[in-house]
């Protein structure tokens, strides 16, 4: 007998058999894409430091969303940049604030397109932090009360889920409590449980004009240094009502995303952050790096860590490249 009699190579030697004994795929279901929507009309603004991602008004962000759900993508992650912030950020539960202008036409054209509001307040605040301030610290109890407002307000625009971001204590049950009884019982919660005080967010500030205009916000997002306190987080979040739970950032917290997916049966959640975009796109644009083996290679370890949804910026340049590997 030869050796090795053992060779793992044999299910390596054509495209077609490693596609078959693959353990882990990945699909443009598995996507959720994050737009950016403001006022004005026929606006698309891109984005200095995320080259392909643009502010896009309502008429645009329609044409955004049925490219999108053409590539087979099922769902959007909205995000409003309001025409006017203020200490409570307003825009943020007003009827005819901007996410809820763009959900109600989105869902009008793509009635089927599953619409995801983010609910937070820093974009809306003209002092950028996640919750109401007040003696120069975030009133947690206080903001839980504008987060039930703005989810309500999505609910009623026809929003299908809500996402509250801002890691404010109680954020799952004082939403649920309000969503149920507003009549929303069928609108889920996607809950950014685990949310880490990254410095991967600095793109995303730029796109969403929120950047705090003082301190930071380790007071309420996560030290990245920790992984059991995220139990814990997660823990409360399911008890709360939480549907679906997300970890945030991705590629540095793999080993969070396959703690949480053993620890839970919900479905869960990775956000590719701006940060981890905008790498990519600049060492592609130097010629350092493969931009489309490089962007499958990571939303694949993503999948693999335990994500079973994956909000990514890439979700639209990800889509066409798994089409045409299908049609190889």
């Amino acid at each position: 007998m030869s050796f090795p009699a053992t060779r793992p190579r044999r299910l390596r030697a054509t495209p077609v058999l490693r596609r078959m004994v693959r353990e882990t795929s990945l699909a443009p279901d598995d996507f959720v894409y994050p737009m950016f929507v403001v006022h004005g009309r026929q606006v698309r603004r891109e984005i200095k430091s995320m080259p392909g991602v643009y502010q896009l008004s309502v008429d645009q962000a329609v044409a955004e969303a049925r490219e999108a759900a053409g590539l087979g993508i099922p769902a959007l992650m909205l995000f409003g940049v309001p025409a006017v912030k203020d200490a409570v950020g307003s825009e943020n539960f007003s009827e005819q604030g901007i996410v809820q202008q763009a959900v109600r036409a989105i869902k009008e054209a793509l009635p089927e397109l599953i619409i995801v509001a983010d609910v937070c307040l820093c974009e809306y605040t003209d002092h950028g932090h996640c919750g109401i301030v007040r003696d120069g610290a975030i009133d947690n109890d206080a903001t839980l009360e504008i987060l039930q407002s703005a989810a309500v307000s999505y609910a009623r625009a026809g929003a299908d889920v809500v996402a509250p971001s801002g890691m404010m204590d109680g954020m799952v049950r004082a939403i649920r409590s309000a969503l149920d009884a507003e009549g929303f019982v069928n609108v889920s919660i996607l809950s950014y449980a685990i949310k880490y005080a990254s410095a991967f967010y600095g793109p995303f500030r730029e796109a969403a004009e929120g950047a705090p205009k003082f301190g930071d916000r380790k007071t309420h997002q996560m030290d990245p240094a920790n992984a059991r306190e995220a139990m814990r987080e997660l823990a409360l979040d399911i008890e709360e009502g939480a549907d679906m739970v997300i970890v945030k950032p991705a590629l540095p917290y793999l080993d969070v995303i396959r703690r949480v997916r053993d620890a839970c049966q919900l479905p869960v959640a990775a956000y590719n952050v701006s940060g981890e975009y905008a790498m990519v796109k600049a060492a592609a644009a130097n010629g350092w790096l493969d931009e489309r083996a490089v962007v499958l290679e990571l939303l694949t370890g993503i999948k693999r860590a335990g994500a079973d949804l994956i909000l990514t910026y890439h979700a639209k340049d990800a889509a066409r490249w798994l089409r045409d590997e299908l049609r190889v």
